[in-house]
């Protein structure tokens, strides 16, 4: 397979460490982002769809669809993260509005389409609530067959959670929907807080890309500045956790991290524990695994790739 290109659809609710790996997608020469498939999240819907349009105008990558998809998840009230990641879910970041139209196609019905037309070719990518993928396995179970592999950031195995003591945001956004991937048969890695919270992004880092005087740089400087003082004041954490990139990064580098094939599943039923991501150690429950979980990385060398490629778009585009 060397030299192959991987086509790649991201799944997305454009927040700042989304915008950091479709900026980090964009870098990457080893992948191709075929389209950006929108969901609720970090912020609203229509909120995201424009800031994915914002971020590829940014990085001059205007011709990449962006299809809007659901706006709210299959069973829980809708809950967003403008604590998180700001009120317009960029941060301090301030992009001009697009000047390109979202597409008319749904975000199900590009997943399904463009999956179905390139059998074994598509990675898809999701770093948000799983609610699209949700409805596009039910449309189309076939899609589980033709996709070439699906990489999910999402969950917290042995990690506490940062929406409750227990769950992940994007799985207990719309934990429902992430019961139905789990279990869909999808070839799935996941890359849950386990990983993600070994790889932070300093200031010193940030300052580093600042080096290179580009709109890129800024963006990237603005968003995560905003990221970074949530991190710090409520989890105690000096610099931000850039989840999203880790899991776009493994579609080229996927040796970043060390996976395990383990049985897991989601809580739906305890108002408690309800978006816990659980996994079978043990094999108490006596079920053949149904995902690769990444449960170890290497930090440096992914924040260090990350700093490089960003620098490479930065450049090229000012």
């Amino acid at each position: 397979m060397a030299g192959h290109v991987k086509h790649i659809i991201l799944d997305t609710d454009p927040g700042i460490d989304d915008a950091l790996a479709i900026l980090l997608a964009l870098a990457s020469p080893e992948v191709r982002l075929e389209a950006l498939t929108v969901t609720m999240g970090n912020c609203a819907t229509p909120q995201g769809v424009n800031n994915a349009l914002s971020v590829l105008e940014l990085a001059g990558a205007t011709h990449i669809p962006v299809a809007p998809g659901l706006d709210r998840p299959l069973i829980q009230p809708l809950l967003t993260a403008p604590e998180t990641h700001g009120s317009t879910g960029l941060g301090y970041a301030r992009l001009p509005p697009p000047r390109q139209p979202a597409a008319s196609q749904h975000a199900v019905d590009l997943l399904i389409e463009r999956i179905m037309a390139a059998r074994g070719e598509i990675t898809l990518v999701a770093v948000a609530p799983l609610t699209n993928l949700a409805l596009a396995l039910r449309r189309e179970p076939a899609i589980v067959e033709a996709v070439r592999e699906v990489i999910i950031m999402g969950g917290a195995i042995r990690h506490e959670g940062n929406t409750t003591p227990l769950a992940e945001f994007n799985v207990y956004v719309d934990p429902h929907a992430a019961h139905i991937v789990y279990h869909s048969g999808l070839p799935i890695t996941l890359v849950p807080l386990d990983v993600t919270y070994q790889c932070i992004l300093t200031q010193a880092d940030v300052d580093r890309l600042l080096a290179v005087d580009s709109p890129i740089t800024r963006f990237v400087a603005d968003s995560t500045r905003f990221y970074m003082e949530f991190h710090d004041e409520y989890q105690g954490i000096q610099g931000c956790v850039i989840n999203d990139p880790l899991a776009l990064a493994l579609t080229f580098a996927p040796d970043l991290v060390e996976t395990r094939p383990l049985h897991v599943t989601v809580d739906i039923h305890s108002p408690l524990s309800l978006g816990k991501t659980m996994a079978d150690f043990y094999g108490m429950w006596a079920k053949p695994p149904n995902m690769q979980v990444a449960l170890n990385a290497q930090p440096r060398r992914f924040i260090e790739l990350f700093l490089e490629r960003i620098e490479n778009l930065a450049r090229r585009q000012s």
